[in-house]
Parts: structure tokens; sequence; C-alpha cells
């Protein structure tokens, strides 16, 4: 197991290097330039269409253009937001949240062109329902010789979603409820199993109605204890702010349990986690997208956009912030307990509680969401007959994940991450002048 685990460690070591970075990044900038900065100029027309966008039109869609964005955002809130903030200042310092963040601005751009293709290359399966995601817009919108790129996205899909989708969600649910309450990680893991059993049952729709819910309550309720913890911190924010940025452009020292860390150290995992938050690039949200009722591929990429926004811009700058101003980032602690030392840093007692239970339901409605997803990826490479036995299996790996030790899955399930991002960027490099030329048809239209 040790030379398998660092086999991976050195793949991880390679699809997250200096290449990787530069597609990631350049497939951002170079959208965000071909859109004209449109995603950030537009970004409250897309506020606008995400609220008009709550109804469904079954004659074009499956779920609403509103529940769409909630499921994508079901499966992007989560571990990330609280793990994954504290994960990387801690590995690459407060400079890696700047380049977190910078990763969202133009990841805007990509999240909105996966939607755009995502919605124009869709297709309608035997049971009625819209899917679509990068395998279809490979498979229908580029040439045959691109063609071995769709399967191969679905099948790291499929491994991905049982990763960074599932096991990865569950433990961290059960470590987060044995800590605060002392429930056994056996017990966290059953009551999730059957939570998520109830929900599965009724597919997408269902999906989407619990998510349009339930995600909307958990963000709010989390950023406004993070708004409360800035203020009582407020005199701190310049010199967070501060710090942030110059460590974002020279290396920061060892201090504390902070063992120090290089510009490129932040770098790399400020765009590591910050894809792994928001998931722009990875392919994962456009196959929610697909789903939306909605006529217009432009409209629904308006939507999906916000989905980074929120995510990155709103909850992971808040997470980061308070990390910062608290200075529990030089204590060594790593991961949710960085971020539960934080919170509980401002309100004693209390802040540890709050992260606790913001996880448990980041976590879970992240699991409902990569189901979807690892259906979807699992259909089209085996037909509609696979969904049933992809569930019951989704289902009873929620308490193994739970109980397990996921040391080597975090490693995994991050390679895997970016093993699906190659196929899907490339793709959308393919498709971009028509992502450009739908758009700039779409404005025309409305003057």
């Amino acid at each position: 197991m040790g030379d398998f685990t660092d086999l991976v460690g050195g793949l991880n070591a390679i699809v997250w290097g200096p290449a990787m970075l530069a597609l990631i990044l350049g497939t951002g900038i170079y959208l965000q330039a071909g859109l004209r900065l449109m995603p950030i100029l537009k970004l409250r027309y897309g506020l606008r269409l995400m609220w008009g966008g709550r109804e469904q039109d079954d004659a074009h869609g499956d779920i609403s253009p509103f529940n769409a964005l909630m499921t994508s955002l079901a499966a992007t809130i989560g571990t990330g937001n609280i793990a994954g903030v504290a994960t990387a200042i801690h590995l690459g310092g407060p400079g890696a949240l700047f380049w977190m963040l910078a990763t969202a601005l133009v990841g805007m751009a990509t999240k909105y062109a996966e939607a755009v293709c995502a919605v124009r290359f869709r297709e309608v399966d035997e049971k009625g329902n819209r899917i679509g995601g990068p395998m279809y817009y490979i498979k229908n919108g580029l040439s045959a010789r691109w063609a071995w790129m769709a399967p191969t996205f679905a099948t790291f899909g499929v491994l991905a979603g049982f990763g960074i989708g599932n096991t990865v969600q569950a433990n961290s649910v059960a470590a987060a409820l044995d800590a605060t309450v002392g429930v056994p990680a056996w017990a966290s893991g059953v009551v999730m199993m059957v939570l998520v059993s109830i929900v599965l049952l009724g597919g997408i729709r269902r999906i989407g109605t619990v998510a349009g819910k339930l995600v909307p309550f958990m963000a709010l309720s989390y950023v406004v204890a993070g708004l409360v913890i800035l203020a009582i911190n407020v005199e701190e924010i310049p010199a967070a702010i501060a710090t942030i940025v110059r460590h974002a452009f020279t290396p920061a020292a060892a201090t504390g349990g902070f063992a120090g860390a290089a510009v490129l150290t932040a770098l790399r995992f400020g765009v590591a986690r910050g894809i792994f938050s928001n998931e722009a690039g990875l392919g994962s949200a456009p196959i929610a997208h697909a789903a939306a009722s909605t006529r217009s591929p432009v409209a629904q990429g308006l939507v999906a956009m916000l989905g980074t926004f929120l995510d990155t811009i709103v909850v992971c700058s808040i997470t980061g912030l308070v990390i910062v101003t608290s200075g529990e980032w030089t204590g060594g602690e790593t991961g949710a307990a960085l971020t539960s030392a934080a919170f509980e840093h401002a309100l004693p007692g209390v802040g540890g509680y709050l992260v606790s239970f913001s996880l448990v339901l980041f976590a879970f409605t992240t699991i409902l969401g990569w189901s979807f997803y690892g259906e979807k990826c699992l259909q089209y490479l085996f037909g509609v007959k696979s969904i049933e036995i992809f569930r019951i299996i989704w289902v009873l790996v929620i308490p193994i994940g739970a109980a397990a030790d996921l040391g080597f899955i975090w490693l995994l399930a991050d390679t895997l991450n970016a093993l699906m991002a190659i196929p899907n960027l490339i793709a959308l490099l393919l498709l971009s002048p028509m992502v450009f030329k739908l758009t700039r048809e779409y404005f025309a239209e409305r003057g």
C-alpha cells in the first residue's frame, strides 16, 4: 500500500504542477478576456436571472434554473469551504487565500462557459430526462478525434465522486459529530446513509428541491456567523488583508506552528483548494445545469457563474479572513480543526459548534449533489440501467467512509480532480468560439 500511496503522491505532484496551474488559470483568463469580462460586469444581471428562475418550465428541463444552481452549490459548498481553506492557509500561508480568490475571478468565466456548453449540447435520455455535461459537449460539440475525452472524463468523474463527493464528506461529518457531541462514527454513517437514500429515491427533482431549501439556509447561516466574527475582529481586518496580499508574492516565514511557505507553494495550494472548493473547470457543475428548465444556454451560464462567486469569493473569503484575523493560522492546526479554533477564538464556547454544525450540513448536501454527478457519468458509460446499481453502492459506501482513515483517499480525490479537469478544460478551449458567439448574440438581442 505504501508503494501505491507513493505512486499516487508522485502523480498528484505532476497533475497539480506548474502545467496544470497554467492550464486552469490560462483557460479562465482566456475565457474571461474573450468574454470581455462579461461574467464580472454582468454579475447583477446574473443575480436577477437567478432570482427570477425559481419556477420550473417542464417543457424545457427537469428542475428550475434556481434549483440547478442550488444543486451545483450543494455539491461545491462542502468541506472545501471549511477544511479546504484552512488546509490551503496551513500549507501555503495566508497568500494562498489570495490565489484562491484570483482563481475564482477567472473561474467565473470557466463556470459560465461550462454551463453554456452543457445546455447547448445536452440530450434527452430514454426516461425523458435532460442529461449533459463535459462528456456530452465533447461528444456532440467536437470532432471524432476528440471523442476519447468523453469516456475518460466520465470514468474519472465516477471515481472522483466516491472520493471528493462521498467518503471524504462522510468522514468529515463523522469526525465533526464525534468531536463535538460524541456520536460514534459508525452511527453518523448509518444515519447519513438512510437520509441520503430517502433523497436519492426521488432523483434529480427531489435532490433539486432539497438543495433549493437547504443550501440557502446553511450558506446564509454560515456567512452571518462569519460576519459577526469579522465585526468582532474588525480592527484586525486591514492587517490581515495586507498579510494575505504580501504573502501572495513574497515567501511566508516560519512563525509559531507554521512552517513557512514559498510563493509557488501558496500559488499551488491556493489554486488546488480553490478548484476543490468551487469546482470551476472540474466539469462537475455543468452536469446539474444541463437539467435546468431553460431555453437559453447563455441565461443558464449567467446563473451558473454565480456558483463560483458565492462559493469562493463570499464563503471562502469569510472563512479565510476569520482564520487570518484570529491569528490561529500560526498555531500548527490544519483542516477543520484550524477553522474551528479560529471561530472559537472569537466566540468561546460557541464557535466550535457553529463550525461543526456547518460542516455537517455542507458535507451532507455535497454527498447529494455528487451522487447526481456520479450517476450521470456512469449513465454515459453504461446506460440508464446502471443508475439503480450506482445508487445502492453510493449509499453503502457512506458508512464505510465515515469510519475509515481517509488520508490516502484525500490524496487520491485531489489527484482525480485534476484528471477530470484536463479533458474538460481542453474541450472548453476548443468550444470557446461557440461560447463567445452565443454570448454576443444573446446580448445583441437585448440591446
